[in-house]
């Protein structure tokens, strides 16, 4: 029998003090009522609709709060806004994009011969008694010098900057297609885009104002007038490069370039005969004083700002102008009489017309 207070028939099963409760696990607490996915209707619920005794509970939406997927979804606009800015400017300079390009700044000065242009047909002659005999040929007189490192570019980036100037020089001054068939592009593609608009307006619209002669861009001869007597073209020169501020590299090119020219055929039965005279070659000298700049995008794309050009050429005639095309005064011509047009000095927006003359011993002794 049970004892005093106990029920008749003794502690029911799992009751406190019974056996061994095997439930005694599982609480019933609220969050445990709410989440059931039965509920049952209240009394008046039941009688007022006949509705069933219980009802399908929707299930509990489980997952972040508000305030959470608000902040997965600022993070994630944020890293993909690095990563678009990382891949759109991966080489953007810490200080901005920078100013643009300058306009290039240059001056052409014809060299006007004493007396007859020497000339033969031997060309290697011609450079043998030339100041030139000793200048090597086309690119490999045009050498890298050994790259230092600055505050603020690295060796690489140094040799990078020597290396668009060089390689600019050498389409510039030496390609065939560009000294006599008129071609631009392979000098074009290493520019700056700040300056294609002035390179463009500078062989559309040729001017003597100091920005927009093509003979401050480039070496070209009169197709109808001169022709190449020999593709050994003579080189000597310099290469320079130094740091002008954090951002910015400055490349100083001068170089001497002799080229062995010859009249065309048609030009030299007009002008001097058939025959000898018309194979006889003669020699035209041209000194480039280039001055590039390059930031950190032109490296990076290897392109170049030219900005300033100082050429000077002949033989040439002062009365000739240089501004478009060289216009070489060939194997035995001499300059014409009279200097370029008169300047006045008091005039201002134009750059003032040079003529020099070629010393005595810069001419082959034929």
């Amino acid at each position: 029998m049970g004892g005093p207070g106990d029920p008749p028939e003794g502690t029911p099963e799992g009751g406190p003090g019974g056996g061994e409760d095997e439930y005694r696990s599982v609480v019933f607490d609220e969050s445990f009522v709410r989440a059931a996915r039965l509920q049952e209707f209240s009394a008046q619920e039941r009688i007022a609709d006949h509705a069933p005794a219980v009802r399908r509970r929707p299930p509990l939406r489980r997952g972040l709060s508000r305030q959470a997927l608000i902040l997965v979804l600022l993070i994630a606009v944020a890293f993909g806004t690095a990563i678009y800015m990382g891949v759109r400017h991966p080489y953007q300079d810490p200080a901005g994009s920078g100013p643009l390009a300058e306009p290039l700044r240059m001056t052409v000065i014809p060299l006007a011969p004493q007396g007859k242009v020497p000339g033969t047909g031997d060309t290697d002659h011609l450079y043998a008694q030339s100041p030139a005999a000793q200048f090597r040929i086309g690119a490999e007189g045009i050498p890298l010098p050994a790259a230092r490192r600055t505050a603020h570019f690295s060796d690489s980036q140094v040799t990078n900057a020597l290396s668009i100037a060089k390689d600019y020089i050498v389409r510039s001054s030496l390609y065939p297609e560009v000294l006599t068939a008129d071609q631009i592009r392979p000098v074009r593609v290493l520019l700056d885009p700040d300056q294609l608009d002035q390179f463009d307006q500078s062989f559309s619209h040729p001017a003597a104002d100091g920005r927009h002669a093509p003979t401050g861009w480039l070496v070209r001869f009169d197709p109808a007038q001169a022709e190449l007597a020999d593709r050994k073209i003579r080189v000597q020169g310099t290469l320079q490069a130094a740091e002008t501020d954090a951002s910015t590299l400055e490349v100083t090119a001068d170089h001497t370039f002799v080229y062995a020219l010859r009249a065309v055929e048609a030009r030299a039965d007009e002008t001097a005969g058939a025959g000898k005279q018309a194979a006889e070659a003669s020699l035209f000298t041209v000194r480039r004083e280039l001055h590039f700049r390059f930031d950190r995008e032109d490296l990076r794309l290897n392109q170049a700002q030219l900005v300033v050009s100082y050429v000077q050429a002949g033989p040439l005639s002062c009365a000739e102008d240089s501004t478009n095309r060289l216009h070489p005064l060939l194997a035995g011509q001499t300059a014409k009489e009279g200097g370029p047009a008169g300047t006045d000095p008091y005039a201002t927006g134009g750059a003032t017309a040079l003529c020099g003359s070629l010393a005595a011993g810069s001419q082959p002794k034929v």
